[in-house]
C-alpha cells in the first residue's frame, strides 16, 4: 500500500480511535506531508518496508537546514516534532497494521534544552486582572476571561469551547474535556465566580457559547455558534491588557496557565495535584515549574546563606 494512503488512514486512526484534537491531527498532517513530499522528491521509496535508518538520517539533515519563507531556520523543538510524528506513524504501521517497516524505537529523539516558563508574579497578575474597564459589556467580558484563565489554568482551546450551561457558579467548579479527550474538573475562585456572574447577568442573548464577540454581524441561529470567540481572539485580548498593564513580557493565555501553576506551587500545593488541575498526562510535564517554585530550597538559602 502506498505511503500517502497509509498516512491518511493513520490520521483517521488518531481522530477516531485515539480521540486526538483537530489541532493535533492538523499538526501531524503537516509534519507527515512534509516527510512524504521530501521522500518522493529524493527517493524511489514508496512503501513502509522501504523506510530505513539512512533515509531517516538524511531527512533529519534536511530538517536541520530547512528555512521557512522568511529564511528562518526551524527550531530544534519543531524538528523534534517532525520526528515524533514519524515515529508515531511507524508505530501505527507496526502495531496496528502489522506491516514490515523500520522500528520507531531505533529513531532517537534529540535532547532538548529544559523549557523555560514565562509567568507573572502576584503584583503583575493584579495589574493585568485590574486592567479591563468594566463600564461596558466588552470590558466586563474581558475581565471575566482573565479571571477565569487565572482561576482555572485552562488552555485557550478549552476556554473557547465552554458553553454557558457548563458553568456551575454555585459549586464553583465544572468539567472540561482536554487533550486526548480526557475529562477533568477545574475550580473557580470566589473572584472568578463574582465576575463571571456579573458578565452573564449583562448578557441579554440566549446564545450557547460562554464568551461571545460583540462586533460584526449577529448570528441569526439560535445557538449563536458563530458568536463564539476564537482562540486567536482570546490571545489578542490577553495581549492587549498585558500591554495596557505595562507588563515586561508578551503575555498570552498560556502565560496565565503558567502563572496559575506557579502560584499554586509557590503557595505549597503538591505537584500531583497541580498535574491533575492542569490536565497533564505525565508528571514530567508539570515538573517544568519546580525550578522556580521550590520552597524548600528557598528556605534553606534563607536560613543558611551568610548574607541572609
Amino acid at each position: 500500500m502506498q505511503l500517502e494512503v497509509l498516512i491518511s488512514e493513520f490520521l483517521e486512526y488518531l481522530e477516531i480511535e485515539k480521540g486526538c484534537s483537530r489541532l493535533t491531527i492538523r499538526e501531524y498532517r503537516h509534519y507527515l506531508k512534509r516527510f512524504y513530499e521530501w521522500l518522493s522528491e529524493n527517493f524511489t521509496a514508496s512503501k513502509p518496508e522501504d523506510i530505513n535508518l539512512d533515509i531517516v538520517r538524511k531527512y533529519r539533515l534536511y530538517l536541520a537546514y530547512l528555512r521557512n519563507r522568511n529564511g528562518v531556520q526551524l527550531k530544534r523543538i519543531t524538528q523534534s516534532y517532525h520526528i515524533i510524528a514519524l515515529r508515531s506513524f511507524l508505530r501505527y504501521l507496526l502495531v496496528q497494521r502489522d506491516m514490515s517497516t523500520l522500528s520507531p524505537d531505533k529513531i532517537e529523539i534529540a535532547k532538548q534544552s529544559p523549557r523555560s516558563v514565562s509567568f507573572l508574579n502576584s503584583e503583575q497578575i493584579q495589574r493585568l486582572l485590574n486592567s479591563p474597564q468594566i463600564s461596558n459589556n466588552i470590558g466586563l467580558r474581558d475581565k471575566a476571561i482573565l479571571e477565569t484563565l487565572f482561576s482555572t489554568g485552562l488552555r485557550v482551546s478549552e476556554l473557547v469551547r465552554l458553553n454557558r450551561d457548563q458553568i456551575n457558579l454555585d459549586r464553583k467548579e465544572f468539567g472540561v474535556r482536554g487533550k486526548g479527550n480526557k475529562l477533568r474538573v477545574v475550580f473557580l475562585s470566589d473572584t472568578a465566580v463574582q465576575w463571571l456572574g456579573r458578565y452573564l447577568l449583562s448578557r441579554k442573548d440566549t446564545f450557547k457559547p460562554l464568551f461571545i464577540r460583540y462586533s460584526g454581524s449577529v448570528d441569526i441561529q439560535k445557538s449563536g455558534e458563530k458568536m463564539r470567540l476564537t482562540a486567536r481572539s482570546m490571545q489578542i485580548i490577553v495581549a492587549k491588557y498585558a500591554k495596557r498593564a505595562g507588563l515586561p513580557i508578551e503575555a498570552s493565555p498560556h502565560t496565565l496557565r503558567h502563572s496559575f501553576a506557579t502560584d499554586l506551587l509557590i503557595a505549597g500545593a503538591d505537584l500531583r495535584s497541580v498535574q491533575e488541575m492542569l490536565g497533564h498526562e505525565s508528571i514530567r510535564t508539570t515538573q517544568v515549574y519546580t525550578h522556580v517554585t521550590n520552597r524548600h530550597l528557598k528556605e534553606v538559602h534563607k536560613a543558611y546563606h551568610s548574607r541572609k
